[in-house]
């Protein structure tokens, strides 16, 4: 079953499949998650999954991932994979 939109009773529709995202890793100590301070988070991992769509309220999501990331910082390839992925459209900073 398609994820749901309880604010619009509607289904969200999928926009992407294949869609690459950064998981963040805290540069030091314990930064607020979220938007809240950006630059005290670093890209930890590479993720693929879906992203859908609300088309009543516009609100986004992304489901579908695997179980193991994509690649991850430590690799020595993981600044070019991340570029060549496109995966800087959307970090995730939170843990």
């Amino acid at each position: 079953m398609k994820p749901v939109c309880v604010k619009c009773q509607r289904f969200f529709r999928m926009k992407k499949s294949g869609f690459y995202f950064i998981e963040g890793m805290p540069r030091e100590g314990r930064p607020e998650p979220g938007t809240a301070e950006p630059e005290k988070w670093q890209p930890y991992k590479v993720w693929s999954g879906d992203r859908w769509e609300c088309e009543g309220c516009g609100a986004t999501i992304i489901s579908g991932t695997g179980r193991e990331a994509i690649a991850e910082h430590y690799q020595p390839d993981f600044s070019e994979r991340v570029a060549r992925l496109n995966a800087a459209q959307l970090q995730v900073n939170d843990c």
